[in-house]
């Protein structure tokens, strides 16, 4: 099956990194008993789980603070005011910006320090999963107010990639009963992903990746579809009536940026294949009122 609205599919991870901790404080002398007896809780009484002092670690407080601290230089701050506007003892922040630097998330030059390449990807990830959280509610709104199935994809590195579809129980996504990396001359998607690559491109693919029926009304070799595509008009939606299959019609909207092919689909049963040309009329304005708005977003 399809990614979901939640967007997973081959965006990478980011690796989390621990932080080494500073020396820990020597520890006090034990203190001596009590003779009282020990205090009674009420019954039923909770016991409070909200994090304290106690709980917490100091040394990854003082260090994410150090960090949030050198964000705030563009051209880097020596330790000194680095501790100074951290609050920490001067040998503390020694302590901490060294540990930082050792493991890439600061770096040190000329006595000043700057963010490493570590809080970098931290950054990093955290703006891509800002752009899949963008990507995904804007699905799931196109989807409710058409009331259908949306997809989205792209052409990357010679594959087609299906990186997120926004469905519910009541209009389910397509099932992918054959894999759809290799089956884009049968749905919507891959041919409107075809239709934006230059001859060569398609021929490449192709040759990867060879035309076979999938159901009675899938296209019958390399050379009609190559003609199909040929005669595609540029940013026309792209239709496929049960060619992936029996029982859904689709339709699809190209989206290019640059030299990078996407698209944004739809789905539905086919006995409301009457619906399709009109639906995908509707997803095409939705997508380019927010095609300003969406372009860095969809750009993952």
């Amino acid at each position: 099956m399809f990614p979901r609205t939640g967007c997973p599919l081959a965006l990478p991870e980011c690796p989390l990194a621990t932080l080494d901790t500073a020396p820990a404080e020597p520890h006090a002398p034990p203190a001596a008993r009590s003779s009282a007896p020990p205090v009674q809780r009420p019954s039923g009484t909770a016991v409070s789980e909200s994090p304290n002092s106690a709980t917490l670690i100091g040394s990854v407080q003082r260090a994410m603070r150090l960090l949030e601290s050198v964000a705030e230089h563009e051209h880097g701050a020596p330790a000194k005011q680095l501790a100074r506007e951290t609050g920490l003892a001067l040998p503390t922040a020694y302590h901490l910006l060294r540990t930082l630097v050792h493991e890439g998330y600061l770096r040190r030059d000329r006595g000043l320090f700057f963010l490493g390449e570590a809080a970098e990807r931290l950054g990093s990830s955290g703006a891509q999963q800002k752009r899949r959280r963008t990507i995904a509610a804007t699905l799931a709104e196109w989807r409710d107010s058409i009331g259908a199935p949306v997809y989205y994809a792209a052409y990357r590195d010679g594959e087609i990639e299906v990186l997120c579809v926004s469905d519910t129980p009541g209009n389910p996504a397509v099932a992918e009963w054959a894999d759809f990396r290799e089956t884009g001359h049968a749905h919507a998607i891959g041919q409107c992903l075809l239709s934006q690559l230059d001859d060569g491109a398609r021929r490449d693919h192709l040759g990867r990746y060879a035309v076979q029926s999938l159901t009675p009304y899938t296209v019958r070799d390399d050379q009609y579809l190559l003609r199909r595509l040929e005669r595609m008009r540029r940013m026309e939606p792209v239709t496929e009536r049960q060619e992936y299959a029996l029982g859904t019609v689709c339709a699809a909207i190209p989206i290019t940026f640059g030299a990078r092919a996407a698209t944004v689909a739809l789905s539905l049963p086919a006995h409301q294949a009457d619906r399709l040309v009109p639906a995908a009329q509707r997803l095409q304005a939705e997508v380019g009122h927010r095609l300003g708005s969406l372009a860095l977003s969809i750009s993952i």
